[in-house]
Parts: structure tokens; sequence; C-alpha cells
């Protein structure tokens, strides 16, 4: 089984065994991690301790994520054993509920995780954080895709003109931070008025180990988004205000689109079961934890015709093409520029069909289809269209849904509604 460390300090003299089996999170040029951001979360205010630790325990799982290859491919990956030891404020509370976290984290990523926790001297940092003048209704994440786009635009929709939110970022991919700050830039435009502060956080595994050599390299980061949130909560915890997480609620549900994606495809990024039980366990703990998805029970064309009701329909257009909501990646390998969408994954169809549905004219430059018969093949090899396409047909049944480890207080027969919604926006793509 890996295991890895979470080290807040290095000797110059390290052991092989020890900088293979270790994160580094260090103020110089060693650290395994971007630089810029401190591990007491300094650069951000005065996080609690609590909740510094539970940004800590996510960048580790992050780092693991990223370091261990899995094996096999679509629907046959296999199953990580992964264990984790972290430095904490209070060992002792966080190690009463290592097992809950391991099985939340396991929800997450489809892997069995093993988390330990040892105590930490408090770090003195000496950085002086820009401060926030008004205190936020709310943190907003902003990832630069659609729906949190819309999370922001509905945001500054609810807030008074003496009112602020903040939008909080996380990039590990450079490409995604200019659309961030000109998503952040378009709601400010589309909706004066209110104040807003916009907080930028680059921060990921490099790809060099403290000695030199090189780690392994694993594309399918299922633990991003407990990162994300942990460092939404963070922010959120300078002002005891609820974090929004938008996401659209059939994606989030994520009813598999075969039997075979059940498991290992089926993405739980923002599933309310995952939401819940992660704000379970920081509650217990002591952290801050107030988690909301605004958008929870409604669909992505939804959200859409949401943006045409506060802004019109030309600049839903304009605002929400210039979003970027494609899970792939190796567009480069192409000689093509990595901000550019597929058209084919299931993030691109989804929001294909949600601009169908809205009649919202959409402006996305997709690769798909290519004239390049390479570039074609590549597609071909990634899309999820004739899967969707067999999703439509079959359709979903109630029982499907007793898969999906929804919470006890979603309502079945609302859950259904809610997948008949989607599965007929999908529908108007292929009409």
């Amino acid at each position: 089984m890996p295991r890895f460390t979470l080290r807040l300090s290095a000797t110059d003299d390290i052991p092989a065994d020890e900088a293979t089996s270790s994160f580094y999170w260090l103020p110089d040029q060693r650290s395994t991690f971007t630089r810029g951001f401190s591990p007491s979360l300094a650069t951000l205010g005065s996080v609690p301790p609590l909740n510094v630790d539970v940004v800590r325990v996510a960048l580790t799982a992050f780092a693991a994520d990223r370091t261990v290859p899995r094996k096999g491919y679509g629907a046959n990956w296999n199953r990580r054993q992964l264990e984790l030891e972290v430095p904490v404020s209070d060992a002792a509370v966080w190690n009463g509920v290592a097992d809950e976290l391991a099985g939340v984290l396991g929800f997450l990523s489809g892997d069995r995780w093993s988390l330990s926790f040892i105590q930490q001297l408090e770090l003195v940092e000496t950085l002086t954080p820009d401060e926030i003048s008004v205190t936020p209704q709310r943190v907003v994440l902003l990832s630069g895709g659609a729906d949190s786009a819309i999370g922001g635009l509905y945001s500054r929709s609810l807030l008074a003109t003496d009112q602020q939110h903040v939008l909080l970022s996380h990039y590990n991919n450079t490409m995604l931070a200019p659309i961030q700050r000109h998503i952040a830039t378009e709601l400010q435009r589309l909706i004066p008025g209110p104040s807003q502060e916009h907080v930028v956080v680059h921060l990921g595994r490099r790809s060099e180990r403290i000695d030199g050599t090189s780690y392994p390299s694993e594309s399918t980061t299922r633990s991003r988004s407990l990162l994300f949130l942990a460092l939404g909560l963070a922010v959120a915890s300078l002002h005891q205000v609820p974090l929004w997480i938008p996401e659209n609620g059939f994606a989030s549900i994520n009813p598999p689109l075969g039997p075979e994606r059940l498991g290992s495809l089926s993405t739980r990024t923002t599933h309310p079961k995952f939401l819940q039980d992660l704000a379970a366990v920081l509650t217990k703990v002591g952290a801050h934890a107030v988690i909301e998805n605004p958008f929870a029970h409604v669909t992505k064309g939804e959200m859409y015709r949401r943006v045409v009701d506060l802004v019109g329909a030309e600049e839903a257009s304009s605002f929400l093409s210039a979003t970027h909501s494609c899970a792939l990646t190796g567009q480069r390998a192409h000689g093509i520029s990595s901000d550019r969408p597929c058209g084919v994954c299931f993030g691109c169809v989804l929001r294909r069909a949600s601009f169908a549905a809205s009649e919202v004219p959409d402006l996305s430059d997709y690769i798909a289809p290519s004239s390049d018969p390479a570039v074609q093949k590549w597609l071909d090899s990634k899309s999820v269209e004739q899967p969707v396409r067999n999703f439509i047909h079959r359709g979903v049944r109630a029982r499907d849904l007793t898969t999906l480890s929804l919470p006890d207080d979603y309502r079945l027969r609302d859950v259904l509604d809610l997948c008949q919604r989607g599965i007929q926006e999908l529908r108007s793509l292929y009409q």
C-alpha cells in the first residue's frame, strides 16, 4: 500500500526512501507544491487551525492521487489503496474521525484510503494578507465552468449594493486562470453595484520530488474537488459564512450512462452524499463546514435560462460561451490550444445540450468535428456521444436511482423528475 507523509520542514540531507514517500510543504524552492502559498494559509488571513488542517488533508490527498497511477482504463480502473499521514493542530480530534473521513474520501475517488494524524506545532508566519473590508454574505467557488459562473451571477443578483461576496478560484492548470479572471470581471459588468473580492489560489503538486527525481503522474485527479472545497471553507471560516459550490443537480447526482459506469466512471465531485458526509465529519471535529449547492434541484439548461432572465439572451450567450467545461487535457499533443473544448466529453455534451435546450446561442469553439484524421481519431476515442444516445434511449427508472447512494432527505420522485428533465435536455441535442 503506497504511504505518504506530509512534512512541513526538511533537512539538507534527505534519505531517498523519505523523499519518495513524502510531500514537503515548504516556503522555499524545494517544496513539493506550487510556491507562494504557505501551510498556515497566512496568505488568506487568520484561518482557524482546524480549517487549516482541512486544507492540509485535502492537499496531501490530491498529491497522492496524482502520484499513484491507476491500472487499467475506462470502466476497468483499479481501486487503489492509499495511506496518508498528515500533521494537524489537534491530532487526537482528527484521529477520532480518521475512518469516517477516509470513507468520505473513498466515496469521492473510488479508492480505499487510510488516514492517520500527527501533532504539529503552530507555524509562525509573517505574511500580511489583504484584508476584506466588508463581511461577505457568502463565498462562491469559481472554477471557470458554466455552473460556477452562473453561481457567481446569481449570488450577485441577491446582494444589496452595500453587500459583497467573495469568489474563490483554484487552479493547477494555468490555462484556467485567465478564464476565471474574465468571468469575475464579467460578473461585475453584468450586475453592477455590489462589491466583490476574487481570491485566486495557484496550488498543486510539482512534477519533481524534493531530491530531483520525477513523480509518476496520474491524470484522473478526483480528489481535486476536496482541495477546492477545503480552500473555499478556509476563506468562509474567516467570516463564518456559507460556502456555495454551484453545480446543476443532474450532474451532481450523475446517473451512470451505462451499467459499466456505476463505479469508476461515475464522478462524485458534487454528489449530495459526498457534500453532506464531508460537512458532517468536519463539523464533528469543529471545523467550519457550511456547504450549500444553490442549484441542487435544477438542470443545467434551467440554470442557463436563469441567466437569460437576469441579463438577456445576447449577454447570456456571450457570458456562458466564454466558460470552460471540458474534461479533456490532451489538446496540446495535437497542436491545439488547451483552452479549446473538445465537444465530445460528458462535460461538453451536457454543455451543448443545455445551450440547445435553453435556446441560448452557443459560441463555443469546439474541436469536434475535426478535418484532421489524427485529431478525429483521438476525439472518437474519448467521445461519450454514443453512450449518451444509449442513455437517452434507455432512460432512468426509479429503481436505477437506488444505486446512487442518495441522502435520505432526497425524495426519490423528485430525483426521478430531475433526471427525466436532464435527459430531455440531452435529447434536444440530437433531435
